[in-house]
């Protein structure tokens, strides 16, 4: 991994803690920093607190406590529409459901990635298809969802989230709806995307998925317990 001194870390978490309405606390006291070009899981078991921690990396939550910094921008003092800027040039979203559109061409589905960017529709259908060679479909620009498997279907999402060449891409459960067959290509390729410079963070609950990436960082009842980068963390708290 190589990085610039000049730049800020793709993610940096101080103190962080989230409790909603009731007195729900779904993270405390959670310290996190992510490097430019690391490829790492998130990894726990359901109410562990790993949604609230990808709201919060993906900026679409605030911290109640603590900060959080995406690229080094401080989410607590960004407006909304800073925020919606932030995430359109920064963060790239991958979710277990696909969310492709489906009567739209592979190629439509990723331009649509860069519909918030004020990049001209020419431009956005080139992109489009450069990322869509990038991830293995350049032989299906054309086809529409329901015309590819699951596996190519969670492909076009990859592309659409990185055909803005983000600093961040959230995977939110990427395997979870694929065979096995189509769960292992799906995890090379997000190894070959962080290979070539992506911030890669994966969000599962399948320890399987996880040990098969260089860095593994552990949610449980909203605290991080580990974290293979920082060895000393475990049972400190």
């Amino acid at each position: 991994m190589t990085t610039s001194p000049a730049e800020p870390p793709a993610v940096e978490l101080s103190g962080v803690g989230r409790t909603y309405p009731g007195g729900v606390t779904a993270l405390q006291d959670v310290d996190l920093l992510i490097h430019r070009g690391e490829l790492a899981a998130i990894l726990g078991p359901s109410g562990s607190g790993k949604s609230t921690m990808l709201n919060l990396l993906g900026t679409l939550d605030r911290p109640t406590t603590g900060s959080v910094r995406i690229d080094g921008c401080d989410v607590s003092a960004m407006s909304d529409r800073e925020l919606s800027a932030l995430r359109a040039a920064s963060i790239g979203f991958v979710f277990q459901q696909f969310h492709l559109s489906p009567g739209r061409s592979a190629t439509e589905n990723v331009a649509d990635g860069l519909l918030y960017t004020g990049t001209r529709r020419r431009e956005r259908l080139r992109r489009s298809a450069e990322a869509l060679h990038r991830v293995g479909l350049g032989h299906r620009l054309d086809h529409a969802p329901h015309e590819l498997s699951g596996g190519e279907r969670q492909r076009v999402a990859i592309a659409r989230a990185v055909v803005g060449e983000p600093v961040l891409l959230l995977a939110d459960e990427p395997t979870g709806n694929l065979d096995s067959v189509s769960g292992a290509s799906i995890l090379e390729l997000l190894v070959r995307l962080n290979a070539a410079g992506t911030t890669v963070l994966v969000i599962t609950h399948d320890s399987g998925v996880a040990r098969q990436l260089p860095r593994r960082i552990e949610i449980r009842d909203g605290r991080l317990v580990s974290d293979s980068a920082v060895p000393e963390r475990v049972g400190s708290r």
